[in-house]
């Protein structure tokens, strides 16, 4: 018969991320330190900063003196401002209608595309008594979701000529193949974004604050940084693997570097000695060769632990790996804890983070689930507190 060890108390669920600002605010500096001068970086912090809370975020990016910030919707910048966060923030993807007079008591700085989002805007700021509303027009070069088309830009230029209550500030495009460090398609969209720029010039409009680029572009093209970058995954210590003619491009990346913020960890809440032959975990997918001692963790896919790394993630325990065994489920994941000595209930594990010498990464994880670090990292949930070390 098994053995087994159980907790025997927990004050609360011991499953945490630990999120050094400290580390933030080394990865803004070794960017704007990367970039030099005459290069500002709006600083993303959309999708609750990558996971790793955005108001906190945020607060530490002010504090290491952003200029910029950079989310998704108003919905995203709301707490920002609540929360006395004065730095500018970009609104990337537009804007609802009926959102526009909060943009503009926010001071947001919208990004546009289209003649009804200027005409909204320009009204709501009309009946505010607001002049001069900055905001920031988009152009689809090749991305094929957001932007306005480049021939629509004359008639553009034309309802901004006529909005009195406005200002074109921005210029920005999106590339779509940043980290491939061949793609022909990146020339393609920088030459299609000059010519762009170049109409807005024969109307009379000259942006000083043009972006293009995003974390991967700031790396690996540098022709694409203009005036402003919009780098979100850096930040928070991570790039894409950059490719060349289909194949992973080693050590690109290492003139940047940037260090990983967040560490995601839990603790064993019970041990399982088990004999041979004993299926462990949903579907019996895993099943002991020989006497083996599993730890189960109190964290599963409901807490952002993606499912594609049972039976081939690992975690840290006591300075030793121990692999993920069997199907992680909703709230558990079991781990082989054999031969790692001293092992006990309540023991610190690391599911994201470093102990002497050794990592586990939100990029392994990625690369073992098929996916991207972005994903991995947004996709910690919020049952999981986040603990902030200054």
């Amino acid at each position: 018969m098994a053995t087994i060890e159980i907790a025997k108390r927990a004050a609360t669920r011991p499953t945490w991320a630990e999120v050094s600002l400290s580390t933030l605010k080394q990865n803004y500096r070794a960017l704007t330190q990367y970039l030099g001068r005459g290069v500002n970086v709006c600083a993303v912090v959309k999708a609750d900063a990558y996971g790793h809370g955005a108001v906190e975020c945020a607060a530490a990016l002010e504090q290491e003196g952003a200029t910029w910030l950079g989310v998704t919707s108003l919905d995203e910048a709301i707490p920002l401002r609540e929360e006395g966060i004065i730095t500018r923030i970009l609104l990337m993807t537009g804007f609802w209608r009926g959102e526009e007079e909060e943009i503009i008591r926010l001071r947001l700085t919208p990004t546009v595309w289209e003649v009804g989002q200027i005409e909204l805007l320009d009204r709501a700021s009309a009946r505010l008594g607001v002049s001069q509303h900055a905001i920031h027009l988009k152009v689809d070069t090749g991305m094929g979701r957001l932007g306005a088309a480049p021939q629509d830009l004359p008639r553009i230029c034309a309802v901004l000529k006529s909005s009195s209550h406005l200002k074109l500030e921005g210029f920005s495009t999106h590339i779509a193949s940043s980290e491939v460090l061949d793609a022909p398609s990146v020339a393609d969209q920088l030459k299609l974004f000059e010519r762009a720029r170049l109409t807005l010039r024969e109307h009379g409009f000259d942006p000083p604050v043009v972006h293009s680029a995003n974390t991967s572009a700031v790396i690996s093209h540098h022709e694409s940084w203009h005036s402003m970058v919009r780098p979100g995954l850096a930040l928070y210590g991570y790039h894409l693997p950059f490719e060349r003619a289909g194949r992973t491009v080693s050590g690109r990346a290492l003139r940047l570097a940037v260090t990983p913020v967040l560490t995601w960890k839990t603790q064993i809440l019970s041990l399982r000695d088990m004999p041979a032959g004993q299926a462990v975990g949903y579907g019996g997918t895993f099943v002991t060769k020989a006497p083996t001692r599993i730890a189960i963790l109190p964290v599963g896919y409901a807490d952002g632990l993606n499912r594609e790394l049972s039976s081939k993630g690992r975690v840290i325990v006591r300075e030793h790996y121990a692999p993920i065994v069997g199907r992680i489920s909703m709230d558990l994941t079991t781990a082989d804890v054999t031969g790692i000595p001293g092992v006990e209930v309540a023991d610190e594990v690391i599911l994201l983070g470093s102990q002497d010498g050794l990592t586990v990464d939100a990029r392994e994880h990625a690369e073992l689930a098929h996916t991207i670090p972005y994903e991995i990292l947004c996709a910690i949930s919020k049952r999981v507190p986040r603990k902030y070390h200054p």
